[in-house]
């Protein structure tokens, strides 16, 4: 369970430092992307819902200027 617990946190800090070096918002999207579907291979969960919830996530950081 803490191998589970700290993979998340290794992987929300590894997309925090990835998103931020994203110039436009489709390279946001993108790399949302690929890290949505990475976190959810390697937690065990479904890689196409992670990556359209990363995609929507970094176009929505980007917009926002939240990231």
């Amino acid at each position: 369970m803490q191998n589970i617990i700290r993979n998340k946190f290794a992987a929300l800090i590894l997309a925090g430092f990835t998103l931020s070096a994203c110039s436009t918002v489709g390279e946001s999207a993108g790399m949302g992307a690929l890290l949505g579907a990475g976190v959810a291979g390697a937690t065990g969960g479904n890689m196409v819902t992670g990556a359209v919830i990363g995609a929507g996530a970094g176009a929505a950081c980007y917009q926002t200027n939240t990231c």
